[in-house]
This record gives C-alpha cells, sequence and structure tokens, in this order.
C-alpha cells in the first residue's frame, strides 16, 4: 500500500469506529453518525488536495471551494435539524473564506463556524504538512504541535507489548493531527508537575479506556485515551465518546484544553 493510500485509509478507520460506536453509547450516537459521514467526506478532501497541493497561501480560498461543500453534504445527510440550519445559514450569508481564515487562526467563533472551518481545512492539512508548518509562530514550546503549533485535542497512552515498559505519551494536534511524545506525569497546559495537584477523573464502568487528566493550578483537562485497554481505538473517534467525562470535569470548574470537532 502507498503512503497515501495509507494516509487516506485513516479516514475510513475513523468513519467505520464511529459506526462501530454509536449504538454502544447512545448518549454520543448523534455526534457518532454525523462524525462517520464527515470523515468519508473529508477522505476526498484529503485526496483531493494530496493531488492539488494547494499553496499557503491559497489555503482558506481553497477549503471554502473543496473543503466547505463536502463538509455541507456531510451535514445535511447526518446531522441534527439544528445544525442543518445553521450551516445553511453560514452559506448562504457567511463569508466561507474568512471562516476557515479565522479557524486557521486560531479566533474565538461560533460554534458553526468553528465546526465548518475547522473539517473543511483539517483534511488539507493533513493532505500537504507543508502547508500545516507554515501556520507554526514564535519559538518551539512542547506542549503544543511541532508541526503547525496547534493545541494538543486529546492525549494517547501507546502499547508497547511489552510489559516492564511503559507506553509512551503521545499528544495529538487539534489542528493538523500530527502527534507528539509529551511528559506523561506533566500538565500539558502549564507544565504542572506535582501528582496532588492533577487530579484523574475516570468512569471505568462505562469507559475503561477513557479519562480526563486535570490540573488545579490552571484548571485545564485532557482526554487520554488508553490504547493498552482497547488496540482498536481510533483517539480521535473515540475522544467523542468521553462526553461523560466533558460534562463531569466541566462541572468541577475544568476547561478542555482544545474542544473537538463537536464543539465539547
Amino acid at each position: 500500500m502507498t503512503a497515501l493510500a495509507e494516509r487516506t485509509s485513516v479516514f475510513a478507520r475513523r468513519a467505520e469506529r464511529a459506526r462501530e460506536l454509536a449504538p454502544r453509547h447512545e448518549f454520543a450516537a448523534e455526534p457518532l453518525r454525523l462524525y462517520a459521514a464527515l470523515a468519508e467526506a473529508q477522505a476526498s478532501v484529503f485526496d483531493r488536495a494530496a493531488s492539488d497541493r494547494p499553496r499557503a497561501a491559497d489555503l482558506p480560498a481553497y477549503a471554502a471551494r473543496v473543503g466547505l461543500p463536502a463538509v455541507m453534504d456531510a451535514s445535511m445527510a447526518a446531522g441534527t435539524e439544528t445544525l442543518r440550519e445553521a450551516v445553511l445559514l453560514r452559506f448562504h450569508s457567511g463569508d466561507l473564506e474568512a471562516i476557515v481564515a479565522d479557524w486557521l487562526r486560531g479566533v474565538e467563533q461560533s460554534p458553526t463556524d468553528a465546526f465548518l472551518g475547522r473539517s473543511a481545512a483539517a483534511p488539507i492539512l493533513e493532505a500537504v504538512p507543508e502547508i500545516a508548518s507554515t501556520l507554526r509562530a514564535g519559538d518551539a514550546d512542547e506542549r503544543r504541535c511541532p508541526r503547525c503549533g496547534g493545541l494538543p485535542q486529546l492525549a494517547v497512552f501507546t502499547d508497547t507489548a511489552e510489559a516492564l515498559l511503559t507506553g509512551q505519551r503521545r499528544l495529538v494536534c487539534s489542528r493538523c493531527a500530527g502527534e507528539w511524545t509529551y511528559a506523561r506525569m506533566t500538565c500539558a497546559s502549564c507544565r504542572e508537575t506535582e501528582g496532588g495537584k492533577m487530579p484523574v477523573l475516570a468512569d471505568e464502568s462505562r469507559l475503561p479506556h477513557l479519562r480526563a487528566d486535570a490540573c488545579d493550578t490552571c484548571r485545564s483537562y485532557l482526554v487520554t485515551i488508553d490504547m493498552r485497554k482497547d488496540p482498536r481505538a481510533v483517539p480521535l473517534v473515540d475522544e467523542l465518546v468521553a462526553l461523560p467525562l466533558d460534562l463531569a470535569a466541566a462541572e468541577r470548574g475544568y476547561a478542555k484544553i482544545a474542544r473537538n470537532v463537536m464543539g465539547y
């Protein structure tokens, strides 16, 4: 299998995992069904971008022209009535290029605009990593994606297949889906290392491979997917199932470092 085919198949695995999880987790069924449709739409955007190789300067216009129509189709097919209405309104009245450009710059956006901008641009950044690298600004910061400078969406504990070895902790970028290694017992937001200030929120009975790693110093948290407990997990998809942990964290006054594509 070619490298391009392997990368394209990532979207197929995301869609398949979303369809697998939806009937098992009724509380997250709607966003999972939408994500399955979205991942399939993003696969076509990824393929097109990998072929066209758009320039960084053209990214907002390219994402508006190539990515947003695919996102709209997925939203119409699998989104809630509220989302469908909101997406149609933005397509008719919004500045589509500006929506993408603002998301790329990290500008605070409405939930609808953030969904549209991210869903349209993210597969292009995955397909053309050199564009993602142009988004990085300032000095290197180990808490941010080394490729694009984005904030971490989630963390992953990997499986070493060796009983005496501890798996790596890897962070996954909320902007380009790149991954990088990060210290296990360190807050990904403020670098706190004192264990007593970093509570773990979990629901072992319903979500044994998921947890929320919080920090009392900066009041932030990050969802962690433990691949050792569920090797079939697809991190960006399984994080959508962590909604009960998101609610528990919010009730305790913690804020997520970066919201997921569904806005929570």
